[in-house]
């Protein structure tokens, strides 16, 4: 994430913040231009924005319950939700207060990921608009007859609310045996499933997907109920990031790009901030200089991006250490699984850079 400032006072402000803590003058994200902004009221609940043209803004409908801070334009036949909110099809019984405040983790995560899809200058579109290749949020609970299950369909993803309670996610973590598990983490799983089959499904990037990740047709069903009777193969850890990358090539993907998103977006807030990262080290591996002084986001060469993660993860882990806490990134990115990050890293520049064209 960048760091955001507000442009009244130059008071350091957070993503979600809807209100600036120096000069209080309320704050709205505007998605055009990826700027979270002081707002000078009008009547009739609209805005503008201080020190800008005279165009008005409403926030997104879905401010009234705390969860978005981002603006809508005031314009006739304008869809009363941002861009990030029209994305949900199904939200939580909002009269229970529990299933509000998760919908609260929910919506902070999800504003999360739709600002960096922006950010890759991905494909990004509403199911409403596009049936065939739109992206929509079911965001549901547990029902009397079956638990919901967190996954992604055809461009619809569903997430169970309940990831949102840190007690039950914790200790839905140490049930799976996983090292890391988190609200933002499912998302950015999920919508690596939905991108596969926007990217990849059907496109001249297949045969090399496959090359890769192996061979996706093989049924899905069989291979999952193969990887929780079995277990990950022996010697896993050397072609996958993750024990569940291993029970299909969908996942091993999914898995995959999830950990490519957590690298950039680590990345640009190291940038944000001008970290700058540098390691000696008798272990050839980690010696060298890493300079977070590098906008992820634009190198085409992926090698200076990991020049980068490896001194700033490895610092973040001591950091993590120092105060007591766990790894926080527990992971260690083998050769395997490099090459599959590039391939992603290859496949997104070149979307973007067609995008542009």
């Amino acid at each position: 994430m960048k760091l955001f400032k507000c442009t009244h006072c130059g008071e350091p402000i957070y993503f979600e913040n809807n209100r600036c803590p120096q000069c209080e003058y309320p704050l709205g994200f505007l998605a055009g231009q990826l700027e979270l902004l002081p707002l000078v009221a009008n009547d009739a609940g609209t805005f503008q924005i201080y020190g800008q043209d005279e165009t008005r803004y409403r926030y997104c409908a879905n401010q009234q319950y705390g969860v978005c801070n981002w603006l809508v334009e005031d314009k006739s036949g304008h869809s009363r939700y941002c861009e990030a909110c029209q994305l949900n099809r199904t939200i939580p019984n909002l009269s229970k207060p529990a299933y509000l405040q998760r919908w609260k983790v929910i919506e902070t995560a999800k504003h999360r990921l739709i600002y960096a899809l922006r950010r890759m200058k991905l494909p990004l579109v509403s199911k409403s608009v596009d049936p065939d290749n739109g992206l929509s949020f079911d965001f549901l609970a547990d029902g009397m007859q079956r638990p919901v299950r967190t996954g992604h369909l055809r461009g619809l993803i569903t997430i169970n609310i309940v990831e949102a309670d840190d007690i039950e996610r914790e200790m839905t973590r140490q049930k799976m045996d996983e090292p890391y598990r988190t609200v933002l983490g499912h998302f950015r799983h999920e919508i690596g499933h939905y991108y596969w089959d926007r990217l990849i499904r059907n496109t001249d990037w297949i045969d090399a997907y496959r090359e890769r990740f192996g061979d996706e047709r093989q049924s899905y069903k069989e291979a999952l109920k193969r990887h929780y009777r079995e277990g990950p193969p022996a010697g896993w850890n050397l072609s996958y990031i993750s024990a569940y990358a291993t029970a299909h090539p969908w996942e091993d993907w999914a898995e995959t790009w999830a950990h490519y998103l957590h690298i950039l977006d680590t990345l640009e807030t190291a940038h944000a901030f001008g970290l700058s990262v540098k390691i000696q080290s008798v272990v050839d591996s980690l010696s060298g200089v890493g300079d977070e002084k590098t906008d992820p986001y634009d190198p085409e060469d992926f090698k200076a991006l990991m020049d980068l993660w490896g001194p700033l993860s490895f610092a973040m882990n001591n950091l993590n250490r120092s105060m007591g806490h766990a790894d926080l990134y527990p992971f260690v990115i083998p050769p395997g699984v490099m090459e599959k990050l590039s391939f992603i890293h290859q496949v997104c520049y070149q979307t973007r850079r067609n995008g542009a064209d």
